[in-house]
């Protein structure tokens, strides 16, 4: 490789990883965590969903109740059953018909659980799982005041997978001649600069094919999500259910409203069920009431295909209630449409729910490796503008930033146990609770690491402090959850088991890897990785 494409690739791998190299790392640590969601809701409700037999939805209760304090005639109303959850999401639209309902307007929107058979708000079923998931593209800045006609957390999170993309196509290149040669090269007892090198080339190029298949799929999920405005307005002239119905988001249902009341509303249960009965193994994802009581009345049941059976399969069944024929059936089992078939490969590969546990660790260790690859750039990068050629203001400034980027990144770790332990010690979850324990912890350790200007103590401190918390979490489980691991496995709440075994394991590990990093701290070398400079701004680095 000539020596300008060589500077070329270099510079904008550089710039492309330092601008994004924070947000990547919370992208990539939460996502990380987000393949075992289920698992972690699972863990904090204390109720598993694999021991625990799965009752059959109450339609007719759920129905009866909402149409005596609402009036559901005209409405639309929804369900959509969260996978491996008792969870189901209840909804429905404002009526159409304005004359005869006084609260036409109104709308409702909750979380129904099947087994304890409560209704709760989103913000108050909100739980760690959710919250992890959520942080992975960064829903929670959505929050933030900043007009834009976007939501701003999609919007960052789009520009860093993007960006992401980038870096890695251009980190391939950069390494392309001796890709084969640097690979087999690792040399833990050099200089640091050169430990970090070897890792940050290695796990880079193991973890590649991995890393840009999350890029790839996460440029076209958030694209999908929050640049369809503009093709919409373009395209669609602002309709944006139509093109939501095009990409298959939604189930358009033709049956306009007659405002003609049913004299008998069937027992919907009954229409489910036999819906079921044609595709026992499909999972139940969607059902929908069009136009609930009225002469045009439809119901909507929708399905998806187990990926081991079909990777990318729905099918739907479509009911006119009036007089009880099928309008519309399609198999889950049947070949998809090509967007139906590219969108939910895509969704598989990106959130890896086709292959059990063994896809969700391989994916999670693959996740955890592109964190180390974050850590190890930041570093390369400080300590290749480190030089005594260059300005000491340039110098400091680079040694702010990099300390910066390091405590938030590393701080994540310990902040992340310490969150799991403060839900299940207390019994609270929700938005309202879980938000202050993470970002404000997140923030103290943050601006504590920051403040003592030490990088190796940053990094001895968060692994020491997280394999800790790390061990704690299965303690404070058996201790305050009752639930001890031992009596888990012994029930079959393997989800429950496997989380609190999870802790176990990262405590384990973290905690070797601190004492290597602790004896490789006290062990003396030739030469230190950075020099000793006048304000000691920077301390050897681990």
């Amino acid at each position: 490789m000539n020596n300008r494409n060589y500077n070329i690739y270099f510079s904008t791998h550089t710039v492309s990883g330092i601008i994004i190299c924070a947000l990547l790392y919370v992208i990539f640590f939460a996502g990380s965590f987000s393949f075992f969601k289920d698992e972690i809701s699972a863990w904090q409700s204390g109720t598993s969903n694999v021991s625990t037999e799965q009752p059959t939805f109450p339609y007719r209760t759920m129905l009866d109740s909402l149409d005596t304090e609402y009036n559901l005639a005209g409405r639309d109303v929804f369900f959509y059953f969260y996978p491996n959850s008792p969870k189901t999401y209840v909804s429905f639209t404002p009526s159409q018909d304005t004359l005869h309902n006084q609260k036409a307007k109104e709308r409702k929107y909750f979380t129904y659980n099947s087994i304890t058979k409560k209704e709760t708000s989103y913000k108050e079923a909100y739980d760690v799982g959710e919250f992890l998931y959520r942080l992975h593209f960064l829903a929670q800045l959505n929050q933030v005041p900043i007009r834009i006609g976007y939501p701003f957390g999609y919007l960052v999170a789009g520009l860093v997978a993007f960006l992401f993309l980038f870096a890695l196509i251009t980190g391939l290149l950069l390494h392309w001649d001796k890709l084969v040669s640097n690979f087999f090269v690792f040399r833990p007892w050099s200089k640091w600069k050169t430990v970090w090198t070897d890792i940050h080339t290695a796990l880079g190029v193991i973890g590649f094919p991995f890393q840009f298949v999350f890029a790839f799929t996460g440029v076209i999920l958030i694209v999908n999500t929050v640049f369809l405005t503009p093709f919409s307005k373009l395209l669609y002239q602002g309709k944006m259910d139509k093109i939501y119905e095009d990409l298959e988001y939604t189930t358009t249902i033709e049956s306009p409203f007659q405002n003609k009341p049913l004299h008998t509303i069937p027992d919907l249960q009954t229409w489910v069920q036999r819906a079921q009965q044609q595709w026992p193994d499909a999972f139940l994802k969607r059902v929908t009431i069009k136009n609930y009581g009225d002469l045009s009345m439809r119901l909507a049941v929708e399905f998806e295909a187990p990926t081991h059976q079909r990777f990318a399969g729905t099918g739907i069944i479509i009911y006119d209630l009036s007089n009880g024929k099928i309008i519309q059936q399609r198999s889950p089992y049947d070949s998809p449409t090509y967007i139906g078939a590219i969108k939910s490969f895509i969704y598989h590969l990106h959130f890896g729910d086709y292959g059990g546990y063994f896809v969700k660790i391989i994916n999670f260790i693959m996740g955890i490796m592109g964190c180390v690859v974050i850590v190890s750039g930041i570093l390369i990068w400080l300590v290749a503008r480190d030089k005594k050629n260059v300005p000491a203001h340039k110098r400091k400034f680079n040694a702010w930033l990099a300390q910066i980027f390091i405590a938030i990144c590393l701080s994540m770790f310990p902040v992340t146990a310490l969150t799991f332990i403060a839900v299940k010690i207390t019994g609270n979850s929700g938005q309202s609770f879980i938000y202050p324990v993470y970002f404000y912890s997140w923030l103290a350790f943050t601006l504590y690491y920051i403040l003592r200007r030490n990088l190796n103590r940053t990094n001895r401190e968060t692994l020491l402090v997280g394999a800790l918390l790390s061990l704690a979490v299965p303690i404070v489980n058996g201790v305050f959850g009752k639930v001890w691991l031992w009596q888990s496995y012994a029930i079959g709440a393997t989800d429950i088991f496997f989380i609190d075994l999870f802790w176990l394991f990262i405590s384990v590990i973290t905690f070797m890897a601190y004492l290597k990093v602790v004896k490789r701290h006290h062990r003396p070398v030739e030469k230190q990785l950075l020099p000793v400079q006048q304000h000691n701004e920077i301390s050897t680095l681990v």
